[in-house]
């Protein structure tokens, strides 16, 4: 999956995966594609600022953000960043490393001046921060992806990605378990029911749609659309999500919700 900046991607946005969460004044943060510039650039008169980075998986459009987040070359700021082995078996960290040594990017990781702090988790683990509570599941065997679930007091949200209809891939057990009466539930699957880009709206999106249902979601969001996906195309889709959910939308670029607000 690639960036798709340009004029017909302007309003849902053309930018890869990046989610901030904030919760009990923590900065939380789910996947580094190219969206995590922007938030990096937002960040600039917050200094010095502390945030939890968590990745879904180590494929590019997940990664490729990182060496443009503006807060990691700040000495005075501190990042904390979880991850799971790659389907290599490659940390998080030799991941994030490696796609900025030469001849990719001129400068290597080791030129961040914040303090990075790495730390590897095995699917199935629970990470607590505070009162916060983050259930990790391996939701996707082949992508080795993890899927999240952030519980904090009576509200919980839960992020799952790579929702491809190669089910089989799925352990969708699991994945039920996860998002199971969360407040939000954000998901995507840019790649959906067929290849092509453009095909049968009433089959788009429809799995998630069944998940969120089955898993009594009060709230759906679906982000990461596939590259060939324009704004008019997607008006249309977020007309017939409504129709069948109708607290569900499709994200845009800066879109900000309150959960239990």
């Amino acid at each position: 999956m690639i960036p798709a900046p340009g004029n017909n991607t302007a309003r849902y946005g053309g930018n890869t995966a990046s989610v901030e969460i904030q919760v009990a004044g923590k900065h939380l943060i789910f996947d580094g594609g190219t969206g995590l510039r922007l938030l990096g650039k937002s960040w600039q008169l917050q200094q010095p600022i502390e945030a939890y980075l968590f990745f879904t998986n180590s494929q590019l459009n997940r990664i490729q953000g990182f060496p443009f987040f503006a807060p990691a070359f700040v000495a005075e700021n501190a990042l904390h960043i979880y991850g799971t082995a790659a389907s290599n078996g490659a940390s998080i960290k030799q991941c994030l490393c490696d796609q900025m040594l030469q001849p990719h990017f001129p400068y290597p990781l080791q030129v961040m001046q914040s303090d990075l702090q790495f730390f590897n988790f095995i699917p199935g683990e629970v990470i607590t921060l505070d009162d916060i509570t983050i259930t990790t599941v391996l939701i996707h065997q082949t992508h080795k992806s993890i899927g999240y679930r952030i519980s904090w007091q009576e509200y919980s949200v839960a992020y799952v990605t790579d929702l491809q209809a190669d089910v089989d891939e799925l352990d969708q057990e699991k994945i039920a378990q996860l998002i199971q009466g969360v407040d939000l539930l954000v998901a995507n699957a840019a790649y959906s029911t067929q290849t092509t880009a453009y095909h049968n709206l009433s089959d788009l999106y429809s799995h998630i749609v069944d998940l969120a249902v089955k898993g009594n979601v009060k709230q759906l969001v679906i982000s990461h659309y596939h590259p060939d996906h324009c704004d008019n195309y997607l008006d249309q889709v977020q007309e017939k999500l409504i129709s069948v959910f109708p607290k569900a939308l499709l994200a845009r670029e800066d879109l900000v919700l309150s959960v239990g607000g």
